[in-house]
């Protein structure tokens, strides 16, 4: 056999060799670690350079909110006289884990057990039952604590707040594609203040639903059919007024299939996919209770919360404008926000719809304020129920981006400290959330 040639081998560099220049290998910093992957930070950098402005501002205006409603809440006094399950607590934080929070908590820990039980002598003919709410927020909840041991308060806490950031991102994405980056930025804000906005740091749905919302609408609006698709299905899962949002993205994937300009596959799986969802844990709900209608049996006589074409909210209203109270569920300082914010909607909707913006986006607000006004529920829940009606937050934008930076700190920081009363503190201590 022949000698391999000594300039065949390669030479290897001595362990103890120094890097040339002393500099530092690629992926390592200068303290012996590793560094994340060029693609991975320039991703990073990139992503809080577009959203950073907007979470930052979305993040003080809460904080400033959020802090006037503990203050209040200590203050007052009143949440350790009433029950932890009905706005109650040792301390004032406990406050948010209440009302929905208490039902949410016993879905995570024990589950379903959907059934329809008559009850002649009650207020509600149908004892109230956890399946009327739906699972994606409890189950989080569940996954989160188990993965953490934050316990289910301190995991629904985290879920929602996470969640609340992802759907400031979302609103951003969704405003400054249609009104520019300051309008996005404004309008990531002025969400964190909007009236009901306190459900958004509880142990509520709220903030998860609108994370999903709102960017299933900006998949929608930029024609990313796929990712429209997946997320709008998760949505289905939330809660059910994700119906709107669900026929949001099938009419205006009908529309693209129609135009035929995105193909097929993506508009077509952005019609029959997220109903599925929906669909899916209505009709589970039904089979378990062994009645087709059974959901829509138990929203109706054991929450007694039923579409009737605006009857109870004609009759609510009419009653709070002359100081009476021959409706269900009157709470004095809880209703009168809520016709605060019914009067301000179409100041809303009209220089929205104005714009013309697109179909999606029409479907899903027009939508959600339909079925908020038309049905029969506690009157002043009217400003949770239109906290996800994110695009309305678009006209408020374009207003207050004419203004300089230091009077919108002004308008922003006053707003964020006045939703701590009127967003947190009223509809969890002197109305129901």
């Amino acid at each position: 056999m022949s000698a391999i040639p000594d300039t065949a081998v390669p030479r290897q560099r001595p362990a103890a060799d120094p890097v040339p220049g002393g500099q530092v290998p690629d992926g390592a910093d200068d303290r012996g670690g590793q560094r994340p992957p060029e693609p991975l930070r320039r991703a990073f950098g990139s992503a809080a350079a577009r959203f950073g402005p907007a979470l930052g501002l979305y993040g003080a205006v809460k904080l400033i909110g959020f802090a006037v409603f503990m203050m209040l809440l200590e203050s007052s006094g009143k949440f350790r006289e009433q029950s932890p399950r009905f706005g109650g607590g040792a301390h004032p934080w406990d406050v948010v884990g209440s009302w929905d929070g208490w039902w949410y908590r016993q879905i995570a820990e024990i589950g379903y057990d959907p059934k329809l039980v008559p009850d002649p002598g009650g207020f509600f003919p149908v004892h109230q039952d956890s399946s009327a709410f739906f699972p994606l927020y409890p189950g989080l909840v569940r996954l989160v604590s188990d993965g953490t041991g934050l316990g289910l308060y301190g995991a629904g806490m985290l879920v929602s707040v996470v969640s609340s950031f992802v759907a400031a991102a979302g609103i951003y994405a969704v405003a400054a594609h249609l009104g520019g980056r300051r309008a996005g930025v404004i309008a990531a804000a002025v969400w964190g203040a909007f009236p009901g906005a306190g459900v958004e740091w509880a142990v509520y749905t709220e903030s998860l639903f609108v994370a999903l919302a709102s960017w299933a609408c900006y998949f929608t609006i930029t024609r990313q059919w796929s990712q429209a698709a997946l997320v709008a299905f998760v949505a289905g899962l939330s809660r059910p007024t994700s119906m709107t949002l669900i026929a949001g993205v099938a009419l205006s994937a009908a529309v693209a299939l129609f135009r035929r300009r995105d193909g097929v596959a993506g508009p077509l799986t952005a019609i029959l996919l997220p109903p599925l969802s929906f669909f899916g844990y209505i009709g589970w709900v039904g089979w378990r209770m062994g009645h087709l209608d059974g959901y829509l049996t138990l929203q109706r006589y054991g929450w007694l919360h039923f579409f009737d074409w605006g009857s109870y909210t004609s009759t609510a209203v009419a009653n709070i404008l002359v100081g009476e109270t021959a409706y269900l569920f009157p709470y004095p300082t809880e209703d009168l926000i809520a016709v605060l914010v019914l009067f301000a909607l179409p100041c809303l909707l009209v220089p929205l719809l104005s714009r013309r913006p697109p179909l999606v986006l029409v479907v899903y607000t027009l939508g959600t304020l339909v079925l908020a006004l038309g049905s029969q529920q506690m009157f002043g829940t009217l400003s949770r129920f239109v906290l996800p009606v994110f695009p309305l937050t678009i006209p408020v934008a374009l207003a207050l981006r004419r203004l300089s930076l230091p009077s919108l700190a002004v308008v922003l920081g006053v707003a964020g400290a006045a939703s701590g009363w009127y967003a947190g503190y009223v509809i969890f201590e002197l109305g129901i959330p």
